[in-house]
């Protein structure tokens, strides 16, 4: 348990957005991704997800993990539109409507919540991606259901202090999605793995230079000195502590990080590129669309999958 309180002090937990939604058309968005972690409560309706279609039940909850592309079903399953991500950016207000009248949380037919948060050890790695867990249920979760509706409603409202509210509440659910998480025994391996963040100093390092050197040079032979390793082992030490090469992790923490700028500045496609550390625009271009499934240009024009 000591590892675990020491994750949860670890995180820099960040609140993105949240959306109460309601279902225009049925709907399956057959390569859904995003960067930040969302989750999903269904008020009334249908949805689903997964290439089984697991169902989501009213009054349960779909967590997504950032960074993991599934299968959403949002509406009756039976004879849904199917349509990709990029498709589903440029006409999303074909398919959902969002409601700002606080009554209609939890009354409206076909509705479903949202909350969409980071949650990052030592402000450097996605907590959820890291786990390398995939889409899951929280069935019939009081605590969790009261904190979305009480974002939802702050995020409404025009009072003073709503953002401190809404930080507080947003980390309650992170802590109560990891406390489900360990209740039912969920992804325990992956759990212990995680730990090791904790172990080794040298790696807190390298996590620390690739996060404020995102633009520059991060070759293994850069990290070999950051860690004091040598430029051979540096790779196959840190695969082994986190799950995946260095190369692989550097380049989504660089696209996280152009998506942010994409989302909040105005800069040229070109300057963003070039910030996040691609020189070359047409691949930075390209390495974009592969991983997002949409250009950068579209990324622009949206704040997340669901925002209307």
């Amino acid at each position: 348990m000591e590892d675990y309180n020491k994750i949860i002090e670890s995180l820099g937990v960040k609140f993105i957005k949240a959306r109460n939604i309601r279902i225009l058309q049925p709907i399956r968005i057959k390569n859904y991704y995003d960067v930040e972690n969302s989750l999903l409560i269904l008020y009334k309706g249908e949805v689903s997800f997964g290439e089984e279609d697991t169902p989501v039940e009213e009054g349960d909850m779909l967590f997504i993990p950032g960074g993991k592309m599934v299968s959403v079903t949002y509406g009756n399953s039976e004879k849904p539109k199917a349509v990709n991500n990029e498709e589903f950016m440029t006409h999303r207000e074909l398919y959902f409507d969002q409601n700002m009248d606080p009554n209609t949380i939890g009354k409206a037919d076909n509705s479903f919540g949202m909350v969409a948060f980071e949650a990052k050890v030592f402000d450097s790695v996605n907590f959820f991606t890291s786990l390398d867990i995939p889409p899951f249920l929280i069935k019939k979760d009081d605590d969790l259901a009261q904190s979305i509706k009480e974002i939802l409603l702050e995020d409404m409202s025009e009072e003073i202090g709503k953002g401190r509210i809404i930080k507080i509440k947003t980390e309650e659910i992170v802590i109560e999605v990891i406390r489900y998480i360990i209740r039912n025994r969920l992804f325990v391996e992956q759990l212990a793995t995680n730990s090791t963040y904790f172990k080794d100093p040298r790696l807190i390092d390298i996590f620390a230079y690739i996060k404020d050197n995102l633009g520059g040079d991060l070759s293994n032979k850069v990290l070999a000195n950051v860690a004091n390793v040598s430029e051979d082992y540096v790779g196959q030490y840190f695969k082994m502590l986190t799950g995946i090469n260095p190369q692989d992790y550097i380049e989504y923490q660089r696209m996280e990080a152009a998506v942010g700028l994409l989302r909040t500045t105005k800069k040229s496609i070109r300057a963003i590129g070039s910030e996040v550390g691609y020189k070359d625009t047409a691949y930075f271009c390209r390495r974009f669309k592969m991983m997002f499934g949409i250009p950068a240009g579209k990324m622009r024009r949206r704040e997340s999958l669901m925002n209307i």
